[in-house]
């Protein structure tokens, strides 16, 4: 995120996709509850994902400083670069997005 190395942009991707599908359309409207319930459930299991990685932080999963062109080059170049590990993390952060979103649209047709 922004060459920062700080939180994994897999992560805010992901939530910014619950957000979008169950968050409120307008400022006069509420977010649904399941919502924040689901986003937090998404947060806990991306930290199980990572924890191999020691965090969260892309900085953990990618181990390069984004701001070195050299190290920047070769994590997009290199076939063996971590760059294998960020395919695996954000891999494992769709299935779970997937598997929250079918237990959001199977609770709101439950409801009905």
């Amino acid at each position: 995120m922004g060459s920062s190395g700080r939180t994994c942009g897999t992560l805010a991707g992901a939530l910014a996709v619950l957000g979008t599908l169950m968050g409120k359309a307008s400022a006069k409207e509420r977010d649904d509850r399941l919502m924040w319930k689901l986003a937090h459930r998404l947060v806990k299991e991306f930290e199980g994902v990572t924890k191999e990685y020691g965090g969260i932080e892309c900085r953990d999963i990618a181990r390069i400083d984004w701001k070195d062109i050299k190290q920047v080059r070769a994590f997009y170049k290199e076939p063996d670069s971590r760059r294998k590990e960020c395919f695996k993390v954000i891999e494992r952060t769709v299935e779970i997005l997937d598997e929250l979103i079918n237990e959001f649209y199977s609770q709101k047709e439950a409801t009905k």
